[in-house]
């Protein structure tokens, strides 16, 4: 067990993409924590599926690793704004961070956000300049607006005077100066050392800690983590698990703690470590473990309001069943109850009057589709509808979500992007162009306006713009937003697609099918090229004679249909929309009235 003044605790925080996980795996290499033949993935901290399917980090993780005598618990953070809650909770572990800022880009959205909630948490960050190898990097110029961003998010003195050192994580290098060499990670590790204060608390005081994620074992069950605050804990200790509305003892059956990619049981644990704990089955986020001798509640662990919500509901198109193993509301419910246990940045209600549907609220659109497509690749089957914006009143004023959006497209999409953000009640607050042709745009625009809207700027501007948006805050409701001008094409009968169908159907919009596909009536099957919707027969074959006549073999040439992935179904769709889930198909279709909405429907008649 390592002494406090021993440890170090820090966080990694970035904007998305900015190289946080491809640092830690050069931390990783050059700390020797693996074999000589042992073969590394890149990103091996990204151990989740949709992360590496995705190249994001979703879910924050801890490893350690060991420098001369000091032992350092680095912990890997989302950079995507829809996962800030993940943040805000490892924040409190931790006595720095590392905030890396691409050497190109410089500070962006996620940026912004994460360092804001570190300096008002009183951390002061060391910040690494990355990629500083690359061709278009301009390392002094991004350490000026790294500056301005802390002078303008109102860092103290102390905070602006901040370590500062320069790396490339996938070169395997970091440097103080930008004319030293190119050698290795240790000029960063010693500054870890230097500037990162050691974990406070008394060795000799009774054992406290406050649980700050949660996971689950198939052998020992519920897995609860954070740091210890005070105190020591050792294997097989009676602890007091305290909650705002009671209090509990139990034993612990078992301590670990990170080592690499691997967790690793440990027999004691001391202040400073962070270490997960087993043996408490009803211990959830926040909650305290503390020496019965010394009964402490510290306070709950608080974040952000979410501010989109969707509805979850069974599927009750024809095709129900086909290839979900958990069709029912009842499985539906258990696993949502699930969720809202281990992860509390997302909102679940269940509305005792409305039993058909589950109402599910989180940071964004990215954040829900996680979720929902854990919940398909787990065998769930079930339905969605169009995400809405959680709207507050405040003094009698209705206030919606708004956001910051930056955009970059380059120059000759900018007109366009700035009259359609316009129509979605977007204010721009800076635009600039740079020598080489790119423009940069920053709008505060109403959440809403951004619901549907994404797919539509990587078309308009041909897969060539960049648009990150973070929470903003809440202002005034800005009044109605047009949504969708195109119509959908909806199938009037079942059966299989044809593909002579389809190349009649063309002509009248985009399809979302391919020949051979399975429909159903009232399936949305393509988008409709006019603002209003088609009943359309996509089954329909030729008709077949015994005579032969010029012209009447022609060849049947299919645009490829487009695919929806699943967050581009969720922007896609409408009020009278939902999307269906199943394990191995994303369907649209119009909503079918249950037996309730029409009762509601009779009532009002």
């Amino acid at each position: 067990m390592y002494h406090p003044s021993k440890i170090r605790n820090v966080a990694i925080i970035a904007h998305i993409d900015h190289g946080k996980t491809t640092l830690v795996d050069s931390l990783l290499k050059q700390a020797h924590i693996f074999r000589d033949n042992e073969k590394i993935q890149e990103r091996a901290m990204d151990s989740n599926d949709q992360e590496r399917e995705r190249g994001i980090t979703i879910f924050a993780k801890q490893t350690c690793i060991y420098f001369d005598d000091f032992k350092i618990n680095i912990i890997d953070t989302p950079g995507h704004a829809d996962f800030s809650g993940e943040v805000e909770r490892i924040l409190g572990m931790v006595n720095s961070v590392l905030l890396l800022v691409d050497a190109q880009e410089g500070p962006m959205p996620q940026t912004r956000f994460v360092l804001m909630k570190s300096l008002r948490m009183g951390l002061k960050p060391i910040v690494i300049i990355n990629k500083v190898d690359r061709p278009h990097a301009d390392p002094d110029r991004v350490l000026n607006e790294t500056f301005d961003l802390f002078s303008e998010l109102g860092a103290t003195d102390e905070q602006l005077d901040f370590a500062f050192c320069y790396a490339s994580g996938l070169s395997g290098f970091a440097k103080k100066n930008l004319e030293d060499p190119h050698v290795d990670m240790r000029p960063l590790l010693e500054l870890i050392v230097d500037k990162v204060p050691a974990p406070s608390g008394d060795p000799a005081e009774p054992f406290l800690m406050q649980v700050t994620t949660v996971g689950f074992d198939d052998y020992v069950g519920r897995l609860v983590c954070g740091r210890v605050l005070q105190g020591s804990i050792t294997k097989g200790q009676q602890l007091l698990h305290i909650t705002a509305s009671e209090q509990k003892k139990s034993n612990v059956t078992r301590i670990q703690g990170a080592l690499g990619l691997e967790m690793v049981e440990m027999e004691k644990a001391g202040v400073g470590d962070i270490v997960t704990i087993a043996g408490f089955p009803q211990a959830t986020i926040g909650d305290t473990l503390c020496d019965p001798t010394n009964p402490v509640l510290l306070p709950p662990i608080t974040l952000d309001a979410p501010t989109v919500s969707v509805d979850i509901s069974v599927n009750n198109s024809p095709f129900v069943g086909r290839s979900g193993q958990h069709i029912t509301m009842n499985k539906i419910r258990d696993r949502l109850e699930k969720e809202k246990r281990s992860n509390i940045s997302l909102g679940i209600t269940m509305d005792s009057g409305d039993q058909d549907k589950i109402t599910v609220a989180g940071r964004g659109e990215l954040h829900l589709a996680v979720l929902i497509e854990q919940m398909r690749r787990e065998g769930y089957e079930f339905s969605i509808s169009k995400p809405k914006v959680i709207t507050r009143e405040e003094v009698g004023t209705v206030m919606e979500p708004m956001e910051r959006v930056h955009v970059e497209v380059p120059e000759e999409y900018s007109g366009s992007i700035i009259e359609q953000l316009s129509k979605r009640k977007g204010e721009m607050q800076s635009l600039e162009t740079t020598p080489e042709g790119i423009t940069r745009m920053v709008f505060v625009i109403p959440m809403r306006g951004l619901i549907g809207y994404r797919n539509e700027f990587l078309t308009m501007t041909r897969g060539l713009g960049v648009l990150t948006s973070i929470f903003e805050g809440y202002a005034p409701w800005k009044g109605n937003i047009g949504g969708k001008n195109r119509g959908a094409l909806i199938s009037g009968c079942p059966g299989a697609a044809s593909a002579y169908a389809l190349w009649n159907l063309q002509d009248r919009g985009t399809m979302f099918i391919a020949p051979g596909d399975n429909v159903y009536e009232g399936m949305v099957v393509g988008e409709h090229s006019r603002e209003n919707d088609l009943i359309v027969n996509p089954i329909k074959g030729k008709q077949l004679t015994n005579v032969r006549a010029a012209g009447s073999d022609e060849n049947i040439t299919l645009t490829p249909p487009i695919k929806l992935t699943l967050e581009q179904a969720i922007d896609y769709i409408r009020d009278d929309e939902y999307v269906e889930i199943t394990p191995d198909t994303i369907r649209l279709r119009k909503k079918l009235l249950t037996e309730n909405d029409r009762k509601r429907q009779d009532r009002k008649k």
